[in-house]
């Protein structure tokens, strides 16, 4: 059955970003972690997805003309869409001042080269804690790519279709029809029963960003790791990329310590090592790392660049 479409006028927001920040640059690198449902052929940055505490569907449309303000235009109900333009500013990280983060890089002469070939771009973040407490359990010892792929499909055959712009998308589906979903093609039974308890915590509260991000950080990764399926390291995906704090370390992430590994000279296995080195990209380290993984993954420039000088 395919669902109804949701359809609304846009209302737009002018956000002004504290800090460098570069949309093009940021969202240049999405498949780091899979951001909310999305169009890459829109003009622009074209998501989808549950509003937080309302669940209901919200499309919304992002620009910028570097290095001006962002743009942020959603489709939703006039009474969801302010919610809705927070939850986008918090998916692009413009909800934190990065006004200090090229100081810190500065510091770290690392950081600092990663810094200047990416300057602007800072972390895409699942749309909510929730989906990110989902894509998690669906990643585990499965993987990124499959756990995109099936919660894709889970968007499509139970999420909401929004139009954003010119484009159609399937959001992922609010808690209270994930917690009623029977099975999912490509998961085990007990990986869809730990989905279901997902749901019900995001119904219940327990996974709001706000309230997540205004604990300790301990405090708050260890009553993550309280829900069923989450793991030390799925508690700081989901609070680093869900709930959007900045400085969580994520000390847990293999291919992380493998990338600071490589750049710092200390073992993998090392974490204490590791957590040490972080320390100097204190309140970012979040940011941090997602810089340090993502020239991992990515082809140094060959000859001169545009970004960060030669």
């Amino acid at each position: 059955m395919t669902a109804p479409l949701t359809e609304h006028a846009g209302i737009v927001t002018d956000v002004t970003a504290r800090g460098p920040f570069d949309l093009a640059a940021s969202a240049g690198f999405l498949d780091d972690v899979p951001p909310p449902a999305r169009d890459p052929a829109v003009d622009g940055l074209a998501l989808a997805f549950p509003v937080d505490g309302r669940w209901v569907p919200a499309g919304v449309l992002v620009r910028q003309r570097a290095p001006g303000p962002v743009r942020i235009e959603v489709s939703a109900p006039p009474d969801v869409v302010p919610a809705a333009t927070v939850q986008a500013g918090r998916i692009l990280s413009l909800d934190v001042d990065g006004g200090d983060f090229a100081a810190v890089a500065e510091a770290d002469p690392v950081l600092d080269g990663l810094y200047r070939r990416w300057p602007g771009m800072r972390p895409v973040l699942f749309a909510s804690p929730y989906e990110a407490a989902c894509w998690a359990i669906m990643a585990n010892r499965m993987g990124g790519g499959y756990a995109t792929a099936v919660k894709q499909r889970i968007a499509r055959r139970h999420g909401p279709r929004v139009r954003v712009g010119t484009a159609v998308l399937c959001a992922f589906p609010a808690p209270g029809v994930l917690a009623e979903v029977d099975g999912v093609a490509g998961l085990p039974e007990r990986k869809v029963e730990w989905l279901r308890a997902i749901a019900l915590a995001a119904r219940s509260g327990e996974l709001d960003a706000e309230r997540l991000r205004g604990m300790e950080a301990e405090e708050a990764l260890w009553r993550l790791r309280q829900l069923p399926g989450v793991g030390p390291h799925s508690a700081q995906l989901v609070l680093g990329r869900g709930a959007g704090h900045p400085d969580v370390f994520p000390r847990d992430d293999w291919r992380l310590r493998v990338a600071m590994a490589r750049r710092y000279g200390v073992g993998p296995a090392d974490v204490p090592a590791l957590e040490r080195l972080a320390e100097r990209w204190r309140p970012y380290r979040g940011w941090a790392a997602h810089l340090v993984r993502l020239a991992d993954d990515t082809p140094e420039p060959v000859g001169p660049t545009a970004r960060g000088g030669g």
